[in-house]
């Protein structure tokens, strides 16, 4: 029994169908935001909503009685039941937040479909290369605002005032967002400023990001080459097995035909 529930849960049918109530499911609770929908569809709505959660909660549990303790060796597993289980959370009350947090059932696509599977696996692999770039980062913005409060901090004291400031006003310019008018603001009494600035997005932008794509590359490399190999070792236990299939069918047949020669 546990068997054909286990290829029924894994069946790719089934899987669709998981997927399009997953995909139903956020869009009812993204309908729940528009008032006159909610005004005039809302019994609808909170019906959906239910029903999309007790398949969740189904689909659970025939999980844990499918795989027993190998339930929880799995982290998808832990993450869907930590989804469901928020949704399950009374939303009354000082726990009145667990209600928008209901739109997260939409991150069980993450566990659901494989290539976002694969997506996910590749960034956690990638995460101690990327804590050391976060940390070169940290002190490039570190140099550079101390820097900015030195050298302009009285020509623009809201935006290089204090350190505090500085940090921010670069963290906007190093993601692009109107830094022009940034660097604009400091070079009138500076009008080098540019250089500074040029520099300091050069150095965060091009260099330090870029890294960031670097690693997470690597990583998503490193995450198909297991898969192929996975699959290669599959398909050479295969023909292994096959391989045996026909030496044995060869011996069946040569003692046969030494039967009917005796």
């Amino acid at each position: 029994m546990r068997e054909r529930t286990r290829d029924f849960l894994a069946h790719p049918r089934f899987q669709q169908f998981i997927i399009g109530v997953i995909l139903i499911n956020a869009g009812t609770l993204g309908l729940e935001t528009v008032p006159a929908v909610v005004e005039s569809h809302g019994h609808l709505l909170t019906a959906i909503d239910h029903v999309a959660l007790y398949i969740f909660v189904a689909e659970l549990l025939a999980k844990v009685y499918a795989e027993r303790s190998a339930f929880l060796r799995d982290p998808w597993n832990i993450f869907d039941a930590l989804i469901v289980g928020i949704a399950l959370a009374p939303a009354s009350g000082g726990l009145s937040v667990l209600r928008s947090l209901r739109i997260l059932r939409a991150l069980r696509l993450l566990s659901v479909v494989p290539s976002l599977r694969r997506v996910v696996s590749a960034l956690l692999r990638a995460m101690p290369g990327m804590s050391s770039i976060v940390v070169l980062l940290s002190l490039v913005l570190y140099v550079a605002a101390v820097m900015a409060t030195k050298l302009y901090g009285q020509t623009a004291p809201e935006r290089f005032g204090s350190l505090p400031t500085s940090l921010f006003t670069l963290y906007q310019t190093m993601t692009g967002d109107d830094w022009g008018n940034i660097a604009r603001d400091v070079m009138g009494e500076h009008p080098s400023a540019w250089i500074f600035f040029t520099i300091f997005i050069l150095v965060c932008t091009f260099v330090v990001l870029n890294l960031f794509l670097a690693v997470v590359v690597s990583a998503m490399d490193e995450e198909n080459a297991e898969e192929r190999a996975a699959l290669e070792g599959t398909s050479a236990h295969t023909q292994q097995i096959l391989d045996e299939l026909a030496g044995l069918r060869k011996e069946i047949a040569e003692l046969r035909r030494h039967n009917v020669l005796d």
